[in-house]
């Protein structure tokens, strides 16, 4: 199956704004662009915030890749739940599965495929546990629900059927004083957030005839570098 991107018209050289693309920007995505520091945070900012005001389906979703001891890679999807110049944050059990392969290679992927806007931000680099005090932050602006179902769950552990998790979840409200009310479900002590910290971030733009735009920075000691890529 093939999905087209943008207008069919072929663009001629030195007429590329013609191949606008669905994020309704003629102008082609340029190193130019990236300032800030560090130089990916004012653009990402700015895409996540229209990413936000579209009003697509959780635009803070993002693609984790990650690799075992072995380095056989795995991805699934995660919510952002911070991106600022120190790098994006998720939380998760540090004994699921990603969690066991962060704690055995600490390094990751993370990509926000922002589809409906043909935009795509990619990261990479090492990653960090965050502190105690943002975990903690963020643990209690969740909803009650929320609590009690990541305290009630072996996250990535096998389990019988449907009904033995709910079973499971309601004894552990049960032990808490209930799903709608009670005593303060306090953090588990193998939960927790991540940051990864970028060294690569790569800015892709969707344009006609597959002749897309995409511009890559790279951290080194000397500092950032930004390169335009071929698509």
């Amino acid at each position: 199956m093939r999905v087209g991107y943008g207008g069919g018209i072929p663009p001629n050289i030195g007429e590329g704004d013609r191949a606008a693309g669905a994020d309704g920007i003629r102008e082609n995505l340029d190193p130019s662009w990236l300032r800030g520091d560090p130089p990916w945070v004012d653009l990402f900012t700015v895409w996540l915030r229209e990413a936000i005001e579209s009003r697509i389906p959780e635009p803070n979703a993002m693609v984790l890749g990650t690799a075992d001891a072995d380095g056989r890679p795995a991805t699934r999807t995660v919510l952002c739940k911070g991106a600022d110049a120190a790098g994006i944050v998720f939380f998760t059990g540090y004994d699921s599965d990603k969690g066991r392969e962060l704690a055995a290679n600490p390094y990751a992927s993370v990509t926000f495929p922002w589809i409906a806007l043909e935009r795509q931000v990619h990261f990479r680099g090492a990653v960090t546990h965050v502190s105690m005090e943002e975990t903690e932050a963020y643990w209690y602006s969740r909803p009650r629900g929320s609590q009690l179902s990541a305290f009630a769950s072996e996250q990535s552990r096998p389990i019988g059927s449907r009904i033995d998790l709910e079973a499971k979840a309601a004894g552990v409200a049960d032990g808490f004083g209930g799903f709608d009310d009670g005593a303060e479900v306090p953090v588990p002590s193998a939960w927790g957030g991540f940051r990864l910290v970028p060294s690569v971030v790569e800015f892709w733009q969707g344009r006609a005839n597959r002749l897309h735009n995409r511009v890559r920075l790279t951290k080194d000691d000397a500092g950032w570098h930004a390169e335009r890529l071929q698509p």
